[in-house]
């Protein structure tokens, strides 16, 4: 289920504390790791955004304090991945977030494309795939308007678009409904 109603660009961008504020929280007993001492400790974390209904749980460790973190990550993915506001931007509109990922190579001419470059484990990642998803989207599935737009590659926007399974996932998932073919 992909939800219209708002940008998850106004979610991502508050911080934890702001998101948490707006979530219901269930802290409940889950079969997981942990032996014979699993069940016995209520570890497993729940969160519910309630402007969006958008859920995470995540039930992985023994410890609370580590579960809340881990589902808080889950919810701003899943926020990311889940809401859409499909708008193409102008090349001079990029977002900041986006913008401060894109670089000219060394040993390049300044005619040549420049590079994007963001990995899972940067803290503006969910945020920009939040916008590619969304630009995605308005350009009907294609990723060279995209591309165009940004001054990079295909090649370059599809390497971004694989580097986290869920992002890629909801990549092919706006493809196949825009009657595209699979990103390979």
């Amino acid at each position: 289920m992909i939800c219209n109603m708002s940008s998850a660009e106004e979610y991502l961008v508050k911080s934890d504390d702001e998101l948490l504020a707006e979530c219901d929280i269930h802290i409940y007993k889950a079969s997981g790791p942990g032996g014979q001492h699993r069940n016995k400790v209520s570890s497993a974390v729940r969160y519910k955004h309630r402007p969006t209904g958008i859920t995470a749980v995540a039930n992985d460790s023994r410890s609370q304090h580590t579960n809340r973190r881990k589902a808080l990550a889950r919810l701003r993915m899943n926020l990311a991945l889940r809401l859409r506001h499909p708008v193409l931007p102008k090349q001079d509109e990029l977002p900041p977030g986006v913008t401060e990922c894109i670089f000219s190579p060394k040993n390049r001419s300044a005619t040549r494309l420049k590079r994007f470059q963001i990995g899972p484990r940067d803290h503006r990642f969910w945020l920009v795939a939040a916008y590619l998803l969304d630009w995605l989207d308005a350009a009907e599935g294609r990723l060279s308007p995209i591309a165009q737009q940004m001054g990079i590659s295909t090649g370059n926007l599809t390497c971004v678009l694989k580097s986290e399974r869920h992002l890629l996932a909801a990549a092919q998932e706006i493809r196949r409904t825009h009657n595209q073919r699979p990103i390979s």
